[in-house]
C-alpha cells in the first residue's frame, strides 16, 4: 500500500508535493495534491458516482474549507484507490484533544459550518474502503488510541457498510454522540405536505403574517440557481446574518474573516457546480428572510438561512421556509437536510421527519491501542448514574 507524506498545511501555505501517479490502496493527500487536474478530474467522477452524496467534502466546499478553516491542524485526506481510479475521500486529522480531555486520536475531520462527515465512496466499493481505512490505522496508528468518524448518516448506506465490516472483524465500536435533525421527505405536494404537518389554526395565523407583511410595502419572493447577481446576494446575506442575534453571540458568519470567505467562495463554487439554489423574501427589495440551498441529487442541504429581526413579528423565516416546501416537488430531490440543531423551534414545527446523525468511535492499532480502547468504551458506554 503506497502513502503519500503526511504533512501539515496551514491556512494559506500548501506544502509543496512530489506525488506520484496514483495507484491502488490507500494514500494520504495534501491540499496541493488536490489541486491537480488529473486528480480533480478523478474526484468529480467521485462525486458523481458516490453512493451517498456529502457536499461538504466537494471540491467546491472541501478546498476552500482548508484554505480558511484548517489553520493549525493536521489535516491530510485519505483518497482511496480501486484500480488506479479514486473511489475513496475523507479528510482526516490527528489531536491531541477528546472533548476536552487529553487523548489522542484520529478523526475525521469536519469544521463547525459542515454538517455531515460522512466520505465520498464511489457506490458499490462502500466495504472495501472501510476496509482498507481501518487497515491503514491498523498499520500506522501511531499515539492514537481510536478512531472518531463524526456525524455519519445512520440509515445511510456508506453507514451500512461500516456496520458490516466491523461485524465482520469483531473490532470494539461504540456511539459517542448522536442528534436527530430535522429532515424533509415525503412523495407529495408542498400544499399538501404543509396541510398534513401544521394545524388549520397554524395556516392560518401564517396566512395572516403574510398579508399583514406585505402591507408593510411590495412582498416578493425570489428563488435563484446559477450565479447571476451572486457577489452581492453574498454580501447581503453576510449583513442580514450579522445584524442578528447571531452577530450579537459573534458566531455569524461575518463574525470572522474565515468564515466569511469560506461562505464567499463555497457559493460561487456551489454555482458553478449546479449545487446552489438561493431563496429570499424581500420588502420593497430589502430581504428579510435569505436562504442558501446546496443541491445534491437525490438529496439536499439546508446549508444557511437568516431573517431580519425587526420583521419577526411576521415570521419571515418560517414564510420562507413555506416557500422552500417546493423542494418536495423536485424530481432529483428525495430529502431534504435541514443542517439544524435538534431541537429547533422553527423548523422542527414545519419539517416532520428526523435524520439521525451519529459520531462513532472504532478501536484501531495493536493489542495495547485495544486495551486501551476497551477501557475508554467501557467508560464512555457506562450508565450515566454509576461515579
Amino acid at each position: 500500500m503506497e502513502m503519500a507524506p503526511a504533512k501539515a498545511f496551514r491556512t494559506g501555505t500548501p506544502p509543496a508535493t512530489g506525488a506520484s501517479p496514483p495507484v491502488s490502496g490507500l494514500r494520504l493527500l495534501t491540499f496541493a495534491d488536490l489541486a491537480e487536474p488529473g486528480f480533480r478530474a478523478d474526484w468529480d467522477r467521485l462525486v458523481r458516482g458516490a453512493a451517498e452524496p456529502n457536499p461538504f467534502f466537494e471540491p467546491w466546499f472541501l478546498l476552500p474549507s482548508l484554505t480558511h478553516c484548517a489553520a493549525g491542524e493536521r489535516v491530510v485526506i485519505a483518497a482511496w484507490f480501486d484500480e488506479g481510479r479514486l473511489a475513496g475521500l475523507l479528510p482526516i486529522r490527528r489531536s491531541a484533544r477528546y472533548y476536552g480531555h487529553p487523548v489522542t486520536h484520529a478523526s475525521g475531520w469536519l469544521h463547525a459550518n459542515a454538517f455531515c462527515g460522512t466520505p465520498l465512496v464511489m457506490a458499490g466499493l462502500e466495504e472495501p474502503f472501510w476496509r482498507a481505512l481501518l487497515a491503514h490505522f491498523d498499520a500506522l496508528a501511531g499515539r492514537a488510541l481510536f478512531l472518531h468518524l463524526p456525524l455519519l448518516p445512520a440509515d445511510g448506506p456508506v453507514n451500512g457498510a461500516l456496520d458490516r465490516v466491523l461485524a465482520q472483524g469483531g473490532r470494539r465500536h461504540f456511539i459517542a454522540a448522536e442528534e436527530n435533525r430535522a429532515l424533509l421527505t415525503g412523495e407529495t405536494s408542498a400544499d399538501a405536505y404543509l396541510e398534513a404537518a401544521m394545524s388549520a389554526k397554524k395556516r392560518k395565523e401564517l396566512r395572516r403574517q403574510h398579508n399583514r407583511l406585505a402591507e408593510e410595502g411590495a412582498l416578493a419572493f425570489e428563488r435563484l440557481e446559477g450565479d447571476a447577481g451572486l457577489d452581492a446576494w453574498t454580501a447581503e446575506f453576510l449583513a442580514l446574518e450579522a445584524a442578528g442575534w447571531k452577530g450579537k453571540a459573534g458566531s455569524a458568519l461575518a463574525s470572522a474573516p474565515d468564515t466569511a470567505a469560506l461562505f464567499a467562495a463555497a457559493l460561487p463554487g456551489a454555482a458553478a457546480a449546479g449545487r446552489l439554489e438561493r431563496l429570499a423574501l424581500r420588502l420593497d427589495g430589502r430581504a428579510v428572510a435569505m436562504l442558501a440551498n446546496f443541491l445534491t441529487p437525490p438529496g439536499a442541504y439546508s446549508f444557511k438561512t437568516a431573517f431580519a429581526e425587526d420583521y419577526a413579528r411576521f415570521s419571515p423565516g418560517m414564510l420562507l421556509q413555506l416557500e422552500n416546501l417546493a423542494l418536495l416537488e423536485r424530481g432529483d430531490v428525495q430529502w431534504a437536510d435541514s443542517c439544524a440543531t435538534e431541537g429547533h423551534p422553527m423548523i422542527e414545527r414545519l419539517w416532520r421527519d428526523r435524520r439521525r446523525m451519529v459520531s462513532r468511535n472504532i478501536a484501531i492499532g495493536g493489542p495495547l491501542h485495544r486495551t486501551a480502547f476497551r477501557l475508554l468504551m467501557a467508560y464512555e458506554t457506562r450508565p450515566r448514574s454509576q461515579p
